[in-house]
């Protein structure tokens, strides 16, 4: 779709949930590549809102108060101040960071519930949903855990596998769980209010898949995926006590679903903004010539384009998302980041830890980010990036440009004498970089962007070393004036284009060389800084990173693995006893592997023709990342061959493949001796 002449920008970013501190992988997958965003956008003139908030409404917010034994708002306070401040501190430049639960977002969620329902837009149903019985309440998806019928991971929850990213309804879990009580619950009568998605599917056909070509595959492709697989009415109010009350008669008891109400949590707070500046909030949610663009991580990709949008559709007066340039996620260490585990590089702490080294760390997680793949973060990189890339790079062409100047000419920027070849060559490619960098920006490539970036410190560093000024100055000084211009201009342009990646070094550099008179349309130009202006002094924009601080950060990993309370969480407990009998009826067979293949669409799932000795089968397993198929073709395996067959992504998976999950999370097989025979039993 070609871009449209937009007047302004609305920018949001993903709503996070304030039981918790932030993480890496909030930062790589939505903060950090919406705050250069909002920055750049900016920095180019435009007119920007940035929309941030902690959500806290929701099951984990309940679950994580009835673990530490405080009320919901008691946790929400704690973990919103937190949130706020390690954002502030972190230079994540929201023009506004509101909170869902305050009484402006109630009430527009309200009133927008009720509108919605006052044209018609619901339906009301009946139906059976799971209760617990010993607690006495209806159990939302997330109280529930059981067995994902997609990659067979027993931690799943009724809304989704966190596993292997399925979006999942309770009833589908295999032996489902309260985690309030661990009773099996039961299935009792509810009423609740749909939204009927199904309505909307030829909406969504054009809106995603042919209007907006452009938006990247992980994205679209799961999108596709949701739409081709057929929509069903979604409820959007469940049975709790915490949250937005269901504004409706006959609807006491139940809140507002917390899918509902957080997205809207977004245009609550640019009321509170616009309020607050003078502004007219629905210019930035109802003009045509506004840009949307929602960034967040590819776990919420269903929630903002399919469920939301819908729900703009449906009261109609609303722009829909422009863009939703959704990342993957980001590991740590070779393993996924896991809150409950204390896996995670925590924000407050790395402020504390890492004292002004804000950009390094935003540095880091761009060069690094997870936009097309699941990416890894470990402290070695960390430390390579930063003292080659930063220091090495960066920091060394900047120090030499303002040193050098400071020695030879008194700390003022020499006039040009005359131009030789190379000060051409390189004035020439200075041109190039704002629009290059631009464009990559344009398209949410924000890694390619940083490249950019850095090959510009690069043009500085080889034209230096090039021209070698400090073996001209005392045979002809004239020229080393000239070569010292063009330096100096690179520098500031250098500045000036790092504004969005690096908030806090343009701030030092603005000491050195001021370019608060420069903006972006300025950067490339040869003459942005005058003959005889006068420079800072020198000052090291960044320090290298020693092994012994970096030993320190894996060894603070390592200790989690230690510690005895974490052992105990990454470890299962064992589930309830069952008679023989039970045992028995299970069918456990060795076979073999003949054929595997990736399943078309997933990154997760690996589809596999097995030999069970009695037959010759297809088995889907959830084991993708942890498996090549090269590697599971010919090995012998454990299967449960009387498993009933079931669905998956559309391939009728006939059994069970058994692997052990390790402490860290990875897969291994379960494999029998190879002297066994295949469709020799297991007992």
């Amino acid at each position: 779709m070609a871009e449209k002449n937009f007047k302004r920008y609305t920018v949001t970013a993903a709503l996070p949930y304030a039981n918790g501190p932030l993480h890496i992988g909030h930062l790589a997958g939505v903060y950090v590549p919406s705050d250069i965003y909002v920055r750049y956008l900016r920095a180019v003139g435009k007119d920007v809102a940035f929309i941030g908030g902690s959500d806290e409404h929701g099951v984990a917010i309940t679950l994580k108060a009835r673990k530490e034994g405080k009320t919901p708002q008691q946790i929400i306070d704690h973990y919103h101040e937190m949130i706020k401040n390690s954002f502030e501190s972190f230079g994540i430049s929201f023009d506004i960071y509101s909170r869902t639960s305050s009484p402006q977002h109630h009430q527009t969620a309200a009133d927008y519930f009720k509108k919605l329902y006052e044209k018609g837009a619901f339906e009301a149903h009946v139906s059976e949903q799971f209760y617990d019985n010993k607690e006495h309440q209806f159990l939302a998806d997330r109280y529930i855990k059981g067995t994902c019928p997609t990659c067979s991971f027993d931690g799943a929850y009724g809304d989704q596998c966190e596993n292997c990213g399925s979006t999942l309804s309770p009833t589908e879990l295999i032996n489902p769980k309260s985690m309030l009580s661990g009773e099996v619950p039961i299935m009792k009568e509810t009423k609740h209010w749909y939204f009927p998605l199904d309505r909307y599917e030829d909406f969504l056909k054009q809106y995603i898949l042919e209007d907006h070509k452009e938006w990247k595959t992980n994205v679209s492709g799961q999108c596709k995926s949701w739409i081709d697989g057929g929509l069903k009415p979604r409820p959007m109010t469940r049975d709790l006590d915490w949250g937005i009350k269901v504004p409706v008669k006959g609807a006491e008891g139940k809140v507002l679903y917390v899918w509902f109400d957080a997205p809207i949590g977004y245009i609550s707070a640019t009321q509170e903004w616009a309020q607050a500046t003078g502004k007219n909030w629905e210019d930035y949610w109802k003009k045509e010539d506004t840009k949307l663009v929602h960034f967040i991580g590819k776990d919420n990709i269903v929630f903002h384009c399919i469920i939301f949008p819908s729900i703009l559709k449906a009261e109609g007066s609303y722009i829909l998302p422009d863009n939703v340039p959704a990342n993957e996620f980001l590991n740590l260490e070779g393993n996924k980041i896991s809150t409950s585990r204390n896996w995670a590089v925590w924000l407050h702490e790395y402020l504390i830890e890492f004292p002004e080294q804000q950009d390094v760390l935003r540095y880091v997680l761009t060069a690094n980010a997870p936009e097309t793949k699941d990416n890894d973060f470990t402290w070695k990189d960390f430390q390579i990036r930063n003292n080659s890339e930063l220091v090495a790079i960066y920091g060394n062409f900047i120090n030499r440009a303002v040193v050098l100047t400071h020695k030879f000419f008194g700390g003022k920027v020499p006039d040009i004498t005359s131009y030789e070849q190379v000060d051409l060559d390189a004035l020439a490619n200075l041109e190039i970089f704002p629009q290059r960098i631009a464009h990559s920006l344009d398209q949410f490539k924000f890694r390619e962007a940083l490249g950019y970036l850095m090959d510009l410190a690069r043009l500085g560093n080889k034209y230096l070393a090039e021209t070698e000024p400090w073996k001209l100055i005392k045979t002809t000084p004239e020229r080393v004036g000239t070569i010292m211009n063009v330096s100096l201009q690179i520098a500031a342009s250098l500045g000036v284009l790092s504004r969005p990646f690096l908030p806090f070094t343009y701030e030092k550099l603005n000491q050195m060389i001021n370019m608060d008179h420069l903006n972006w349309t300025d950067a490339g130009k040869p003459s942005n800084l005058q003959g005889g202006t006068s420079i800072g002094e020198g000052r090291l924009l960044f320090e290298k990173v020693e092994d012994d601080v970096i030993e320190k950060q894996i060894q603070k990993l390592m200790n989690t693995k230690k510690d005895n309370s974490i052992e105990e969480q990454l470890i299962a407990p064992s589930k309830p006893m069952i008679s023989y009998e039970d045992f028995s009826k299970m069918d456990l067979r060795v076979g073999q592997v003949l054929t595997a293949e990736p399943v078309l669409k997933s990154n997760k799932l690996l589809k596999f023709t097995v030999d069970t000795g009695i037959d010759k089968r297809t088995i889907v397993s959830g084991i993708a990342k942890h498996f090549t198929p090269e590697e599971m073709i010919g090995k012998k395996v454990m299967v449960l061959v009387n498993l009933a067959p079931r669905m998956i992504m559309g391939i009728e998976s006939q059994g069970m493949l058994l692997f052990a999950e390790n402490k860290e999370g990875s897969l291994k097989a379960v494999v029998p001796d190879a002297a066994a025979s295949n469709g020799a039993g297991i007992s």
